[in-house]
């Protein structure tokens, strides 16, 4: 069996300042609090004696492998990332950062969302990633503007009820 894999689709390097802050506490938390407890740990299930029969041993190395592998994700994309903090010069229209209220043409609904990079995604919270295809759809449209996109549940139209930025500017 082959170690390969086909690289990642690249990802937006954009992200917002409360974004970039939560990937920082979560590498200091992981640099600084998690793996010395597991390194701890790790040592403690090693002075058990026989390794190869030892689950506590074999976890705890499982554990610190992805510990690391997380640390040296978040070291190299926090580099690469770039904070967007101010908004657009068109605050009326839909751009990185936004607050977007949508109604759902054939049922009615009406939905929320921020567009923020691929690192802060949460869509039960209403952050969606600007690589989907409902954020590239909403791109520099306004309030009263309708289109339609290709979803994974099918084809919806939608219609902008509101364009807003943290801070307030924007309707």
């Amino acid at each position: 069996m082959s170690r390969w894999r086909p690289p990642a689709e690249k990802s937006t390097a954009l992200i917002t300042a409360q974004g970039h802050q939560r990937l920082k506490v979560e590498l200091d938390d992981l640099w600084r609090v998690r793996r010395p407890d597991v390194v701890k740990a790790l040592a403690a299930a090693a002075a058990e004696g026989d390794r190869s029969e030892n689950a506590e041993y074999t976890y705890r190395k499982k554990q610190l492998g992805e510990i690391d592998r997380r640390v040296r994700y978040l070291t190299k994309r926090l580099d690469a990332l770039r904070i967007v903090d101010q908004p657009p010069t068109d605050p009326q229209a839909v751009f990185f950062g936004a607050w977007v209220e949508l109604e759902n043409v054939d049922s009615g609904d009406v939905s929320r969302y921020r567009i923020v990079g691929p690192d802060e995604t949460d869509a039960p919270t209403g952050l969606i990633s600007i690589d989907s295809p409902l954020a590239r759809a909403l791109l520099k449209k306004r309030v009263d503007d309708e289109f339609e996109v290709e979803l994974p549940s099918g084809r919806h139209g939608f219609a902008i009820l509101a364009v807003e930025y943290p801070g307030g500017e924007g309707r």
